[in-house]
């Protein structure tokens, strides 16, 4: 048995990213993912660049130890064959709004009734139970909604997008732990149910977490925002030939940095450096101070005396860079394997380790639809529609 959900069949209704990635963890647990797709595909299919049209590298990175069937569900023989499917299967997700799955007649009461024990997972935009509910939603949008478009704000003056899908991955995150829960309460008790994940109400706990401040007490005690995440000074830092992440944080940490630069130490010495309140309150400060003092020595002389100090810090690497980075070599983090259709590929390995039921990469993202046959053969003991296949 590889992987800890080795076993479980889980019927996959998503496209794009956020869904994708959350089944993709749960195919890399073991589970058995079937993923449904529309005639035209995911449309994560047709970013490229390309060897061959419908396999680009997101929709590669995001749908391994998958299989792919193809069904129209807006064909009443094509919504039959799902229901059939949703009897044979543990699990059901989708990011459809959930006023479309009710027009399919696909809604979570028509699946409890074919299968009582299914758990049915809907990630999608906003809570159906707000004036936002079956609002289309990107990450883009969410990015804004939550207020993470405002913090760069802050930062540099302007409203800006993080340059990755943060609330699509943050929100699979979530989304394949709900699932992952939801099967161990159906092993105790026997229960399905259903599970309603919004990307809005999700991302904006995640910001909160970090940037409440004074608006977590009732009456308020002080402003909104984490001064050390949004000073201007954070970094990463100048040095004499690029430029370094470094986060001296603790006690210890600045009176190991103030030996370094030849200066009175600093905590026992300049009031703000003397205890993390005040080194928060003095964030501007402190990055100033910083980016004035590491422009001294280079990049690479920089982090020889950060590690032997135990100071974190890193060079900044570029998204190339990760492709030689000799710890992710050391590990075997990236491995070149032989795609079916699409020759050798770069793939990433499931992350962590496990002593017994380790996750690993049972078989790469598939073609538009090459499993159909073999999964209504396997599950239902007949074949597919053939219209819908391609074949």
């Amino acid at each position: 048995m590889a992987g800890p959900l080795a076993g479980i069949k889980i019927l996959d209704l998503t496209t794009v990213v956020m869904g994708p990635m959350a089944t993709q963890i749960l195919g890399d647990f073991g589970a058995d993912v079937i993923k449904v797709e529309a005639p035209n595909g995911d449309s994560m299919r047709n970013v490229g660049p390309f060897v061959h049209e419908s396999m680009g590298p997101l929709y590669l990175q995001a749908n391994r130890n998958k299989r792919s069937i193809v069904l129209n569900l807006k064909d009443a023989n094509d919504r039959a064959s799902l229901l059939e499917l949703a009897t044979k299967v543990d699990v059901l997700v989708f990011n459809i709004r959930p006023p479309a799955m009710r027009r399919l007649g696909l809604d979570y009461a028509t699946l409890a009734s074919v299968n009582p024990g299914l758990i049915v997972c809907g990630a999608f935009g906003f809570g159906e139970d707000g004036p936002y509910a079956g609002r289309p939603a990107y990450d883009d949008i969410l990015q804004a909604a939550s207020g993470i478009s405002s913090l760069f704000q802050r930062v540099n003056g302007k409203p800006a997008y993080a340059p990755v899908n943060i609330c699509d991955r943050t929100v699979g995150l979530y989304l394949a732990l709900s699932v992952s829960s939801a099967l161990v309460h159906r092993m105790r008790t026997g229960e399905g149910q259903y599970i309603e994940l919004p990307m809005f109400e999700t991302m904006v706990q995640f910001v909160a977490g970090d940037h409440i401040g004074g608006e977590v007490f009732r009456p308020s005690q002080g402003d909104t925002g984490y001064k050390r995440l949004l000073s201007r000074q954070r970094g990463p830092y100048p040095t004499q030939d690029g430029h370094i992440c470094v986060v001296v944080y603790t006690d210890e940490h600045w009176r190991k940095f103030s030996r370094m630069i030849g200066v009175p130490d600093l905590v026992d010495n300049d009031p703000r450096f003397a205890s993390l309140q005040e080194r928060t309150q003095y964030a501007e400060e402190l990055g100033a101070y910083l980016a004035e003092a590491l422009p001294a020595k280079t990049t690479s002389e920089w982090l020889a005396l950060f590690d032997a100090a135990d100071i974190p810090a890193t060079p900044v690497n570029s998204i190339e860079d990760l492709f030689e980075d000799p710890h992710l070599r050391a590990v075997g983090f990236w491995q070149e394997v032989e795609h079916p259709s699409e020759g050798r590929i770069r793939v990433s390995q499931p992350v962590g380790k496990w002593s017994r039921t380790q996750p690993d990469v049972r078989r790469l993202a598939p073609k538009l639809g090459e499993h159909t046959d073999e999964v209504f053969g396997e599950l239902l003991d007949r074949e597919a529609i053939k219209v819908n296949t391609g074949n």
